[in-house]
């Protein structure tokens, strides 16, 4: 079975330098294996041309030791030179090697190949720190493109200002250049007075429109872009801004086909737990850019990813468990109309749901008064009653779509505890447009990861460990849905003895 979510053996993917060359994805990534004492972190190469089977070459740039300035080999960028020469700029970092700031030094570093990426030989003398004005403890994430228009490359870094509030001095530093060996500053491709540090820089243009992609986590832990009319700014914020949610971070794009893809990480949670806090690194995940007519990007896994869970293996869903729904069994336009305008209400499939699959309905959302109060969605790994689940929550009224869970804590004396305590986790709520009439809702489950995308336009990724059963549900409170097109499929035949392959974490 194809795997679109890679991840290597005992080591996780970190941020992921996409490069596309004849049609293949070249994914170079910090390789993160969590040992203790720490290695060096090196880069390794895995490569795809269909976005679902990925092929390992190793290690392609190594840790240059422990005395060395590149002890961590950290984020940069590949462009590839007139004359056909490869060439790699990343953060080189030490810990033991401190700046004036008493922070670890952050250097940008440079490496070529004139085999086609098959070896890279670092060039030392090329290494440079950062320029006047900037801290040196935060000096990395080089991004190199050409600038045709005026015949020069150009480097964004990510930088901070040495002085002024210090959960706002970040900036994306500038230089030029013309031989891709010696770097000339120049003013800051985007210094907004509002970040810690804009981590992982990508700008691309597309038709004419520029785009900046960058990750946060001073307001939020995400990945973000803005939209210019020039390289020279403004650098305007959309109305939805985000790519994805809390898990899914440090996002590089790539285009082919006059398409565009980034490629991030899903992150793990500590003690994989769904309680445990977010931890750097996980598991590699693609989603595709798509332009509207105003320039403004939505976000959805590619069909490729989506083909890779299976059309031609659908799940029987078995005969629904009626918790106060009207069920038409007889139907196969319209599978369940669940809700009350005064109440909560459920129904669940009877059959087993796989803990990899795909899940794909239409909810037909009508117009009403209590539609600014009303909610609905789909209950995930849930137990036979549907009262303990993973929810996917769509909220109208507030325009956006969340991801919960009941029990919201999962540890101690759980089925005590009082929901309200502990909220749902505001980092995995996405903006969206739930206007009356029809919506359709993709989720993508594969262990534990889940990846969900409101009318291919909206998505979260999250990761859900616990399984208090292996039931679907779909549910509708203060309001009623109608649910169309209900299918599950596979990329495999489900066996008729299938068993939940996920137990409790924590019985």
């Amino acid at each position: 079975m194809s795997n679109p979510f890679f991840r290597p053996d005992r080591a996780w993917v970190g941020d992921v330098i996409p490069v596309e060359r004849d049609g293949e994805f070249r994914l170079y990534y910090l390789h993160e294996t969590r040992r203790s004492p720490a290695e060096g972190m090196p880069w390794h190469l895995v490569t795809t041309r269909d976005l679902a089977n990925y092929t390992e070459h190793g290690e392609a740039i190594p840790s240059g030791g422990p005395d060395a300035p590149d002890f961590n080999v950290y984020t940069g960028s590949v462009v590839t030179d007139h004359a056909g020469t490869d060439h790699l700029f990343y953060t080189g970092q030490n810990p033991s090697r401190l700046g004036p700031d008493g922070r670890p030094l952050q250097l940008v570093m440079h490496a070529i190949s004139t085999d086609g990426q098959r070896t890279w030989a670092k060039c030392s003398e090329d290494t440079f720190g950062a320029t006047a004005g900037y801290e040196s403890g935060d000096w990395r994430d080089p991004f190199v493109f050409r600038d045709e228009d005026n015949g020069q490359w150009r480097m964004i870094v990510t930088a901070r200002h040495i002085d002024g509030p210090d959960r706002r001095r970040g900036v994306l530093a500038q230089l030029t250049s013309t031989d891709l060996s010696t770097w000339h500053p120049t003013t800051p491709l985007w210094d907004p007075g509002r970040h810690i540090a804009h981590e992982c820089p990508d700008v691309f243009r597309w038709g004419d429109w520029w785009y900046l992609v960058y990750s946060e986590f001073s307001d939020s832990f995400a990945t973000k872009y803005r939209m210019a009319r020039s390289l020279d700014g403004p650098w305007l914020a959309p109305a939805h801004d985000s790519l994805d949610g809390r898990a899914f971070y440090a996002a590089k794009s790539a285009a082919r086909d006059g398409r565009r893809f980034f490629f991030g990480w899903i992150a793990t949670r500590e003690g994989a737990h769904d309680d445990g806090p977010w931890e750097w690194a996980g598991t590699l995940a693609v989603l595709e850019a798509h332009q509207g007519a105003d320039g403004t990007l939505t976000f959805a896994p590619p069909a490729e990813v989506s083909a890779a869970f299976g059309t031609d293996h659908p799940v029987g869903l078995g005969t629904a468990a009626d918790l106060g729904a009207a069920v038409d069994p007889d139907s196969t336009a319209v599978w369940a109309t669940v809700g009350r305008l005064d109440g909560y209400q459920a129904v669940l499939t009877s059959a087993p749901l796989p803990a990899t699959c795909r899940i794909r309905l239409d909810l037909d959302i009508p117009e009403a008064e209590t539609l600014a109060t009303g909610e609905c969605g789909v209950l995930l790994r849930a137990s036979a009653d549907g009262d303990q689940a993973h929810v996917l929550r769509l909220e109208p009224g507030r325009g956006r779509m969340v991801v919960d869970r009941w029990p919201r804590r999962t540890t101690g004396t759980e089925q005590w505890q009082i929901s309200g305590d502990v909220p749902h986790a505001i980092e995995l709520e996405r903006p969206c447009t739930l206007a009356p009439g029809r919506h359709t809702l993709e989720i993508i489950l594969d262990e534990d990861i889940c990846m969900a995308t409101l009318d291919r336009e909206v998505t979260v990724s999250t990761r859900m460990y616990r399984s208090w059963g292996d039931h679907l549900g779909i549910f509708a409170a203060d309001c009623t849905v109608t649910v169309t097109d209900l299918q599950v499929t596979t990329a495999s035949p489900v066996p008729a003895s299938h068993e939940h392959p996920l137990s409790p974490a924590h019985p």
